[in-house]
């Protein structure tokens, strides 16, 4: 496939009007204007975002003008997208900032802001927080309640009596008024973000006459629907330290593999159709885990950095001589199971939760390699995991 084709099918989920719309405006030569949003909720890009943040660079090598809008005006309103029920807490404008001060800086790892084409940086504070009175009445002119309300989630809401908390209803509104402030021909966001960006859509047809197109991103989910990126209490973030990312994608699980190479790395299709045919007929997924590992960690740190975490790994968990007796814990393959839960009430290796807090602050817990720091971590839904406590303590923690 050509880079058009490409940038139009690998990792994309929906476009609208119609991918053939969007192609043929691609292939007209024209150089288009197009963003993504990221609301500043936490301090940390991760994988999850890296989904997003590859279109983006996709674009840029094509030629055209990205924006990177960091959403610290529509974070104020809270975006409900997946959310079962209303947020208990809304974040103030400073403490959005203060979350966003090193996005550029995470975001940077993939999308270039300098040298050739670089992308442009903009805060939707800057045009949302100025909107008089008069202005938000003219934007919400545009829709009605029954358009609003048909959203899937409020819908779901509904059946469960839960809350739906009218501020709410103002994010779409909001994240659809950022496409006419800037002025695109094209918004990039993950599928779950469908309506606020067909209601930005929307408005710019109305209020600038011109079309919009929306291109969604599937979300990085394993085979259950579980989101990857804030995985197993860990956030798998795009500042990690190599040697702990690579350790975190070794934990994904296999299922996620071929997404992974398919959403997140520049490696040929032709390629990633080879590693699903060769997972299918039955090879190690170990093998290619690792590629993937490998691959991510030059991504978002370098070759070198790599090389030596790849090596970190091997010599320190896939070749260390474990014990021939290491107790094994076997766990149904849909359980979720905190690591404390695991080595406390099932394996009884550890004997308290207090011992097991102390383990954890002295940095002695580890999984597949990799430091445990969250009480709370669950058990990684690989198929199998080892998990070392202390210097000589480990368990084989199996899934079936």
């Amino acid at each position: 496939m050509d880079k058009i084709e490409e940038v139009l099918t690998r990792g994309v989920d929906t476009v609208y009007p119609t991918q053939k719309a969007l192609e043929d405006v691609l292939r007209s030569g024209k150089k288009i204007r197009l963003y993504q949003g990221f609301d500043p909720t936490g301090i940390q890009l991760h994988i999850g975002h890296m989904v997003g943040l590859m279109k983006l660079k996709q674009f840029q090598d094509l030629g055209h003008h990205v924006i990177f809008l960091i959403g610290d005006g529509t974070g104020q309103a809270g975006d409900p997208s997946g959310k079962k029920r209303s947020r208990e807490k809304y974040l103030s404008l400073p403490e959005l900032k203060k979350n966003a001060q090193d996005y550029v800086k995470q975001a940077s790892k993939i999308v270039r802001f300098e040298g050739d084409n670089p992308a442009e940086i903009v805060y939707n504070s800057s045009w949302l927080n100025k909107l008089s009175l008069v202005e938000l009445l003219d934007i919400a002119n545009h829709f009605t309640l029954q358009q609003l309300e048909e959203r899937d989630l409020y819908q779901e809401r509904k059946k469960q009596n839960q809350d739906i908390n009218f501020r709410e209803f103002l994010y779409p509104l909001l994240q659809g008024y950022d496409s006419v402030a800037l002025d695109v021909d094209l918004e990039i966001g993950g599928s779950d973000q469908m309506f606020n960006m067909l209601a930005g859509r929307k408005l710019v047809r109305e209020m600038k006459n011109k079309e919009k197109y929306v291109l969604t991103t599937p979300l990085l989910t394993d085979s259950s629907g579980n989101k990857i990126g804030k995985t197993e209490g860990n956030v798998i973030a795009l500042t990690s330290a190599p040697n702990d990312l690579y350790g975190m994608i070794m934990s994904l699980p296999d299922d996620v593999i071929t997404k992974c190479f398919e959403y997140l790395t520049d490696i040929p299709m032709e390629d990633v159709e080879k590693i699903k045919t060769a997972l299918k007929n039955g090879d190690n997924p170990m093998t290619w885990k690792k590629k993937l590992a490998y691959e991510l960690t030059a991504i978002l740190s370098s070759k070198d950095e790599a090389k030596q975490a790849q090596e970190f790994f091997e010599s320190t968990f896939q070749k260390r001589a474990l014990p021939q007796d290491i107790p094994t814990l076997t766990i149904p393959v849909k359980d979720s199971m905190t690591i404390r839960d695991a080595v406390v009430l099932k394996g009884k290796i550890v004997a308290s939760n207090n011992e097991f807090r102390r383990l954890l602050q002295d940095g002695a817990v580890e999984m597949n390699g990799t430091k445990v720091t969250d009480l709370n971590q669950l058990v990684p839904d690989a198929k199998e995991n080892t998990l070392k406590i202390g210097k000589h303590k480990f368990l084989k923690i199996i899934r079936q």
